[in-house]
This record gives C-alpha cells, sequence and structure tokens, in this order.
C-alpha cells in the first residue's frame, strides 16, 4: 500500500511589535533617510510589518508556531518524530546548535527525533517541505514537523531603504502525517549558485570578526525579473509532475515578497487573483516564514477547506525557487 505524506496541523506566530510605513518612515526620516507610505505600497503592497524584540530568537517564534501546529494537529510534541526548520536567521552564529535542535528542546522533545536547519533563504520552507515528504514516504518517519521563522530585522540595514522597508520577523509551522490518502501530490525544487550575487548576505566570520558586511543585499530589478518567469515555470512542473491543469488549482500561497511579483505569477498561471493568499500587506516578506504565515492564516480564517488543491512556491537567495502542490 503507497504511504503519502499529509498537513494534518499548520500554526503561526508573529512578534508584538508592528511598524506600519508611517511609523518606518518617521524613524528614518531621523537618519535621513527619505520615504514613505506611499512609496512603500506601490512598489512592494507592503502596509506594515512586524519585528520581534531584542531577546526574542527565532527558535522563540518557531516555538510558538509549533505548539500551534501540534494543537491543530491533536498531537504532543513527542509525537514528532523528526523536526525540519528552514531558516536564514538560525539562533546561533555559524548555525550550530540548529535552531532546530533548540526548538526540540523548548518542545520539550524527549524521544530523540532527529531535528535539522535547512537554508534556501525564501524558498527554505519548500525545501522543507519537500524533504519532510521524501522522509514520509520511505517509511522513515511519520510526523514531521515542518517549520519555517525568521527575524529578518536583524540583518536589515535601516540606511538602505530599498531593502529596509521589505522585511519583517515572523514564524509559521506545519505537522505533515503518513496517510493513506494523497497529501502532497508534487514537489518541485531548482537551485542556479551563478545568481547568488543578486541576493544575498556577502559577510563572513574571520577570526572572530565580520569580514565584508553582515546586512541583506537585493538587486531588485534582478531579483523581480528572475522571480515572475521562475515561479510560473516551477509551478508548471509540479502540476505536469502531478496530471493537473492549473484549473484545478483552489488556492495559491505563494512567498509573500512582493505583490506585483505575486499577481504577475497568477496571471501567468490563468488563476483569478481571488484564488491567492495575499499577507504581504501586513507581513512584509518573512522569507521562510512567509508561506506557513500565509497558509495557516487562511486555513484559520476558514478559505483553505479539507479536500482543497493548493500550490505553494517561492523563489529565494541561491539562487533558490521550488513549488509544492497538495491536497488539504
Amino acid at each position: 500500500m503507497t504511504t503519502y505524506s499529509k498537513i494534518v496541523g499548520t500554526g503561526s506566530y508573529l512578534p508584538a511589535k508592528r511598524v506600519t510605513n508611517h511609523e518606518l518612515a518617521a524613524q528614518l526620516a531621523e537618519q535621513g533617510i527619505e520615504t514613505s507610505d506611499e512609496w512603500i505600497v506601490t512598489r512592494s503592497g507592503i502596509s506594515a510589518r512586524h519585528y520581534a524584540e531584542p531577546d526574542q530568537l527565532s527558535s522563540d517564534l518557531a516555538l510558538q508556531a509549533a505548539q500551534r501546529a501540534l494543537e491543530a494537529a491533536g498531537m504532543q510534541p513527542n509525537d514528532i518524530d523528526l523536526i525540519i526548520m528552514a531558516t536564514s536567521t538560525p539562533d546561533h552564529l555559524g548555525g550550530f546548535p540548529s535552531t532546530a535542535c533548540v526548538v526540540q528542546r523548548k518542545l520539550g522533545i524527549t524521544n530523540g527525533a532527529p531535528a535539522m536547519d535547512v537554508q534556501a533563504v525564501c524558498s527554505g520552507f519548500v525545501y522543507a517541505m519537500s524533504v519532510a515528504d521524501s522522509f514520509i514516504k520511505s517509511g522513515a518517519h511519520k510526523n514531521v514537523l515542518v517549520i519555517g521563522a525568521e527575524v529578518f530585522s536583524r540583518i536589515l540595514d535601516f540606511k538602505d531603504r530599498t531593502t529596509c522597508v521589505l522585511f519583517g520577523d515572523g514564524a509559521g509551522a506545519i505537522v505533515m502525517s503518513a496517510s493513506q490518502e494523497p497529501g502532497v501530490l508534487a514537489t518541485k525544487l531548482h537551485a542556479d549558485g551563478s545568481h547568488g550575487h543578486i541576493l544575498c548576505v556577502p559577510g563572513s566570520v574571520n577570526n572572530g570578526t565580520v569580514a565584508g558586511s553582515a546586512y541583506l543585499y537585493m538587486d531588485g530589478p534582478a531579483v523581480f525579473k528572475l522571480a515572475v518567469s521562475l515561479l510560473d515555470k516551477v509551478a508548471r512542473e509540479a502540476l505536469e509532475a502531478a496530471r493537473m491543469q492549473s484549473t484545478e488549482v483552489d488556492w495559491l500561497v505563494p512567498h509573500q515578497a512582493n505583490i506585483r511579483i505575486m499577481q504577475g505569477t497568477a496571471k501567468k498561471m490563468g488563476l483569478p487573483l481571488e484564488k491567492m493568499v495575499v499577507t504581504v500587506a501586513e507581513h512584509g516578506n518573512t522569507s521562510a516564514a512567509s508561506i506557513p504565515l500565509a497558509l495557516d492564516q487562511a486555513v484559520r480564517d476558514g478559505r483553505i477547506q479539507p479536500g482543497h488543491t493548493v500550490m505553494m512556491e517561492g523563489v529565494g537567495g541561491g539562487f533558490t525557487w521550488g513549488a509544492v502542490l497538495v491536497r488539504m
């Protein structure tokens, strides 16, 4: 009998501190940086974002999202036999111990379940879901906690208005379990390292200090051009693998980076904009957390129902991109 993986619970968490465009513009003006609500909304569709407190780490946000996903799945922490954490802003320099291991400790999981981080930036959650799907289908694991969590506010240069206005902090999580009913219908992942320079944090650690810049750098026009093209292609690849048409997709849950990229992708796929879940206005770009945040919101407000077909897709630094087609 074929084993499939299925999403059985979702959860998300946003830090309490909400910063509107007007508030951010006022803060930047104090440093002589000019921007406005209109400038930000016109270029990105973002009106507000959430920032973690100084003492909040990615694992703290992830913990809250994970607990909510476990509750929705009707599970206890020790029911989980694998944790996969997508993040570009890990708790620890060098990425170890992995933030997944930190979350394991904070959840109180004592069954020895393996835990690991996945780094594919804004595509990270899609990558993590694909890894979880493979582990479950192989029979190696039955209940996998997949998390995307970021504190991108820590790596923003608030003297660069082209990037600092775009990103926010947050976390989202799902529980994926073995099922006799199809859940994940197809996954497609890609990367092209030749484009790594257009979206990156170019610094490195050398002798205990940062060599180069520790701030996020993005070539906005180059990312935009690549993103629209790649998201359409990878979505079609996933549909082809599942032997489905775009008309059979009930909901598109794209990475929440820029409303123009998202709308362009939906139009290329021939999907009405009403079928796209949009949270970018209130969340900003939360990188690996954006897809699970949007998914959880749409599940909890009743838009996404059991049996619905959902396309999730993202692009990120690396350059990475991917899509997951699921039946809820």
